[in-house]
């Protein structure tokens, strides 16, 4: 809907595409349909017949009317009406009105004249209709007094007069009333609009909020599969060649593989149900203190050495964030066992008042060339490790040399936003 203020200004000149100019257009045609007939049928049954050429100017002079208002209704649907447009089309129905007025017999057709502040209401808005009105009104007094002696005193005169008057009033109201429906009507539809585009775009973000939920929900797990399960079938496999490699040379230390292998899957099934417990939110109090000495114990087996050192307490600490200093851990002693070829391994746990810091040193072979370099740590574990750490606002970090071991530490804050 666009917005047109005219010379005469008003700010409800407004004339949206294709729509007619006036929301109550049929009401100046039934007017003209009126006067036509009671002009016509004045001149057949009146007692003083007229002129020929005065019935077809009165007749020429009402088709001349419509088609001015069937142009204006085209003008309205095809394009945006000029300033002049509006002023032009009033200046020539008033014109025709005189005209009408000046060949019309039976005296009706002073009506025509509410019409001009009728439109120029949706024309040019209320206060250029009150005052085309107040001047109409003007004057048909203004010929009343200059034509008819002592109009004042005649009832005639003073009844045309009032109900000239009350027309106007009523032809005014009408076109507020008019006007304010179809504000009203447009408004409702404009707000129909936004909310269907709004609907539209919340079922857009709802499916991206969904799609990205998917998503991250599948990274976790495939997190948590690598470092829970991952970890374990890796100890299993190592605990079971070191059972078969030792079978007949060392029977206590491959019973004792054997063991540490059951522990490992027993380990294994017991995340994976913790795991399907945090889907349900049913997961059980993580102590990391605990489970940290329960998987050094377990994975000390003699190469690599394996010592533990906590200090302070982890009150205070979110399960996902001992979670996430637990399964760090779970990947340095993995890797450490399957790669570094190192003879002692000590892992560092503290808790600080604002941060845990996580700290796995080893003096195996490090990592070679562009792997170690800037503490860019390779392989899939540790890329997921950065991801989860990254979620809780925390950070890993790897320094290795070749020949001089690798030492991975990791922080987390102790509540969300904290840093580390």
């Amino acid at each position: 809907m666009t917005a047109t203020v005219h010379p005469l200004g008003a700010p409800h000149a407004r004339v949206a595409e294709n729509r007619p100019a006036r929301p109550v257009p049929w009401v100046s045609s039934v007017l003209y349909a009126a006067v036509l007939f009671a002009g016509v049928y004045y001149d057949i049954v009146g007692n003083d017949p007229q002129h020929p050429a005065r019935t077809t100017g009165f007749i020429a002079a009402v088709a001349a009317l419509f088609g001015l208002d069937a142009a204006e209704a085209h003008w309205c649907r095809t394009a945006a009406r000029h300033r002049s447009v509006p002023a032009a089309v009033l200046a020539l129905r008033v014109g025709l009105f005189l005209t009408v007025a000046a060949c019309d017999s039976a005296g009706l057709s002073r009506a025509l004249f509410v019409l001009v502040p009728f439109t120029a209401y949706f024309a040019f808005g209320r206060r250029a209709s009150l005052a085309l009105g107040a001047g109409c009104a003007g004057a048909l007094l203004g010929r009343y007094a200059l034509t008819v002696d002592g109009w004042y005193a005649d009832a005639g005169a003073i009844s045309d007069l009032l109900m000239f008057g009350l027309g106007l009033v009523l032809a005014v109201s009408m076109a507020a009333v008019a006007t304010g429906e179809q504000e009203a009507r447009r408004s409702l539809e404009s707000t129909v609009r936004e909310l269907t585009s709004s609907h539209r775009q919340l079922r857009e973000y709802a499916a991206r909020v969904a799609e990205l939920s998917t998503a991250q929900e599948r990274n976790r797990l495939a997190r948590d599969i690598h470092d829970s399960l991952g970890h374990h079938l890796t100890a299993i496999a190592v605990q079971l060649e070191k059972a078969d490699a030792f079978r007949a040379l060392d029977a206590a230390a491959a019973d004792r593989a054997v063991a540490d292998a059951r522990w490992s899957a027993a380990r294994a099934l017991d995340e994976v149900r913790r795991s399907v417990r945090t889907l349900r939110a049913e997961a059980d109090p993580f102590s990391l203190s605990t489970a940290l000495t329960d998987l050094v114990h377990h994975t000390d087996t003699g190469r690599p050495r394996v010592t533990l050192t906590i200090t302070g307490a982890e009150t205070g600490y979110g399960a996902d964030r001992l979670t996430a200093l637990y399964r760090a851990a779970q990947e340095a002693l993995t890797n450490a066992r399957r790669h570094a070829d190192a003879r002692h391994v000590t892992v560092s746990l503290e808790y600080g008042p604002s941060a845990a810091r996580l700290t796995v040193a080893d003096d195996g072979r490090g990592l070679p060339g562009p792997a170690a370099a800037g503490g860019r740590a390779p392989g899939v574990g540790l890329r997921g490790l950065r991801e989860r750490l990254q979620l809780l606002g925390g950070a890993v970090h790897m320094e290795s040399e070749a020949g001089a071991g690798t030492t991975l530490t990791v922080t987390v804050p102790r509540t969300p936003g904290g840093g580390p």
